[in-house]
């Protein structure tokens, strides 16, 4: 499947799209409501929810397609982090009033607080909720990991 391509099946659409980026030392995964990614290559104790840096694209990068598709009314999203052999999932949901607008940040939420960061909303998981071992793998610099989205 490319990028930002549609799969159409009998009733709705999924839309896709694989978002690609690096671990860093100061990766700690402790925030209990967010998980960020970023384009940026630098991060900070106080970045505990962020769990990758120079990523590939922040939320205004992402094709229209999918913006649209998280856009909609009842929209639900698939976040699917693959690291190494690892791999996990959190489930969320669009919002028509999401901005998708920030040229850095990925932000998926627990909470329903919408910002130009904000990617998915009502997650059911957190930084602090991803495995210790894939947190400890995104500690080394030379990690690479991937993030693909889905949307129904």
């Amino acid at each position: 499947m490319e990028l930002g391509e549609s799969l159409r099946s009998p009733g709705h659409q999924k839309v896709a799209e694989i978002i690609r980026f690096h671990g860093h030392p100061m990766v700690r995964g402790t925030h209990r409501t967010t998980i960020e990614i970023t384009t940026d290559s630098h991060l900070t104790q106080r970045g505990d929810c962020i769990i990758g840096v120079s990523a590939d694209k922040g939320c205004l990068q992402l094709s229209e397609g999918l913006k649209s598709a998280i856009r909609r009314r009842g929209s639900k999203l698939s976040f699917r982090f693959l690291v190494e052999a690892n791999d996990f999932e959190v489930q969320g949901q669009g919002d028509p009033g999401l901005l998708l607008t920030h040229p850095h940040d990925l932000v998926i939420r627990t909470s329903y607080f919408l910002s130009e960061r904000t990617l998915g909303v009502g997650a059911d998981a957190a930084a602090a909720d991803i495995p210790r071992s894939i947190i400890r793998s995104l500690q080394d610099p030379n990690t690479r990991g991937t993030l693909e989205i889905q949307v129904q």
